[in-house]
């Protein structure tokens, strides 16, 4: 089955099942996450799907919009550096453990929404297969790991590569607000291969293809990797890592510009498509940080 999260009007949203390409099917939960946290919900899934189908009660695809797929998901866990191609394009040997980062729920967006980035002048594309969680893991063996996954979906780890090189913590340049479209769809595992084509595009042109079959760790050993030192629970995401060709690795360098459209496919899942809207300035700040201190009235600036 392929599950979505739909912008219903007036700002709420709804989960639902994709019928075909032309529809979808409501579900009594605000959003995939909220839907994947009940036990049994691969069963309401198919009870209201039955009886959407009764009824004719199905909304048109032209009458909604795709939201974020997890909208308040309660862990994104990203790995950088897990295909080869990839790590050997930034100059590194290949990882025993996985290269892990965070971000927040804020950080993701739509499928099809435009993305903002004030303050950054090196934006950079990182296509994706992103793992949905559908169960609590903790202390996970790999088998255990790969039965608690609820489906897949297509990520793109927007990174802002001049925040991220200000330090060795990569987080600054890869948590900016509403900047990693995630979707259209989350299709479950019954539905779909082991191994995906991964592709990336600017603008049309195809800057980005990969194989999860040459991943370093594949999706099960990553989440059971993760759910070693903190747990994993339903509506939770994982992204596994992106491909070569990131623009950071051409040479010269290579960055999104203000207006390029950014495509993230995987064969089976689904596309984005995400307009980009830079303003290089309009972020930073060189503003002193002032102290008031608590002995008199005067203050203390620090740089």
């Amino acid at each position: 089955m392929k599950l979505a999260t739909l912008r219903t009007g007036k700002g709420t949203t709804t989960a639902a099942l994709a019928v075909g390409t032309e529809s979808y099917v409501p579900l009594p939960y605000s959003n995939l996450g909220e839907l994947l946290a009940y036990p049994g919900w691969r069963s309401v899934v198919h009870a209201q799907a039955a009886a959407a189908e009764q009824d004719a009660k199905l909304i048109n695809a032209s009458d909604v919009e795709l939201a974020p797929l997890l909208p308040t998901a309660g862990k994104v866990i990203c790995c950088g550096l897990n295909y080869g191609d990839h790590i050997q394009e930034m100059g590194r040997e290949l990882p025993e453990y996985p290269t892990l980062f965070a971000k927040f729920a804020d950080t993701l967006t739509g499928p099809a929404d435009a993305i903002e980035v004030q303050g950054s002048g090196e934006v950079d594309w990182e296509a994706e297969l992103a793992v949905v969680v559908g169960s609590a893991l903790y202390r996970a063996d790999e088998e255990q790991a790969r039965q608690a996954i609820a489906g897949y979906t297509v990520a793109n780890d927007v990174s802002m590569r001049d925040w991220q090189k200000r330090t060795l913590q990569w987080f600054q340049g890869k948590a900016f607000d509403a900047t990693t479209p995630v979707g259209p769809v989350m299709v479950t595992p019954d539905e779909i291969e082991d191994h995906f084509e991964v592709r990336g595009y600017v603008n049309g042109e195809l800057v980005q293809a990969g194989n999860t079959g040459t991943l370093v760790f594949g999706p099960a050993k990553l989440l059971s990797y993760i759910s070693q030192f903190t747990q994993l629970r339903a509506g939770d995401l994982v992204l596994t890592g992106t491909p070569g060709g990131v623009g950071m690795g051409m040479k010269p360098p290579r960055f999104l510009q203000d207006g390029d459209v950014l495509i993230t496919e995987i064969a089976g899942i689904g596309r984005l498509e995400n307009r980009i809207h830079i303003n290089p300035t309009g972020g930073a700040t060189t503003q002193p940080l002032v102290i008031a201190t608590s002995t008199n009235n005067a203050t203390a600036t620090k740089e």
